[in-house]
């Protein structure tokens, strides 16, 4: 389950990757504009403000993001990307933090952008920070005697999860496509008590959450917090840093 309150925590500052993406996108009057992991919608209404002539679409895989776009005002379909097709108006297709979910995804890229019109602009975003302190404590933790037996069956994504920018653009370029692709570490400012904690208990530690009673849950997040805390050392005038790596990939069919 996604909880799309604990999602939209620091929702100003996951947003940054999502704008910095789309402002790369180059087309003026698209028929049709999709959004593919839209999350509870939030991100995806900006798409409308946009282009607001084009035929919006949108979907998630998880119920309670469904829910939530729905709540916002978007026809949101519940959907796995790796299921959808283009419609043949398609010129913008926009995936912002999914394909890290979804094992193999270079032949989804494949496909789409076999699918695509002529013209059609595929935007990607992924993060690329798997070797950083927040995912690497987590991996150990699920890894100790404590939890290994437990966790066992948890995929926690390493950094092979997602591909470099290089290796995105080569990808898509063989496929046809003519690309932008780089990436960018966000220093974001955190505050408040654990801050780094809260933030991955919005994505990256939905799996462990989700094998864990609450109990355990509870007690997991109190063995992590401190393994945390001292990875991630609050400022004197209360910030955290939070590097966030993130990876781009603007490509045009």
């Amino acid at each position: 389950m996604w909880d799309p309150e604990k999602y939209l925590d620091y929702a100003d500052l996951r947003a940054r990757p999502f704008h910095d993406l789309i402002s790369r996108i180059g087309v003026t009057s698209p028929r049709r504009v999709v959004d593919l992991g839209c999350g509870p919608g939030n991100l995806t209404v900006s798409l409308r403000e946009r282009w607001p002539s084009a035929a919006l679409e949108c979907g998630d895989s998880s119920p309670e993001m469904v829910a939530a776009a729905r709540a916002r005002g978007l026809d949101a379909a519940l959907l796995d990307v790796r299921d959808w097709t283009p419609a043949p108006d398609t010129d913008v297709v926009v995936s912002n933090a999914v394909l890290q979910w979804v094992p193999d995804h270079e032949e989804l890229l494949r496909r789409w952008a076999a699918s695509l019109p002529s013209g059609a602009y595929l935007a990607i975003q992924v993060p690329g920070n798997f070797n950083a302190p927040s995912h690497a404590l987590t991996r150990e933790l699920a890894a100790s005697p404590a939890w290994a037996s437990r966790l066992a069956e948890v995929v926690l994504r390493e950094d092979d999860a997602v591909l470099s920018p290089l290796g995105y653009a080569n990808l898509l370029a063989d496929a046809g496509c003519g690309v932008d692709a780089w990436e960018t570490t966000y220093v974001q400012p955190l505050r408040g008590p654990s801050p780094v904690l809260e933030w991955i208990t919005g994505t990256a530690l939905r799996p462990v959450r989700a094998a864990l009673s609450d109990a355990e849950w509870e007690r997991f997040r109190a063995e992590l917090t401190p393994l945390l805390d001292k990875a991630y050392p609050p400022r004197p005038d209360g910030t955290t840093w939070f590097e966030f790596r993130r990876v781009f990939v603007v490509a045009r069919v």
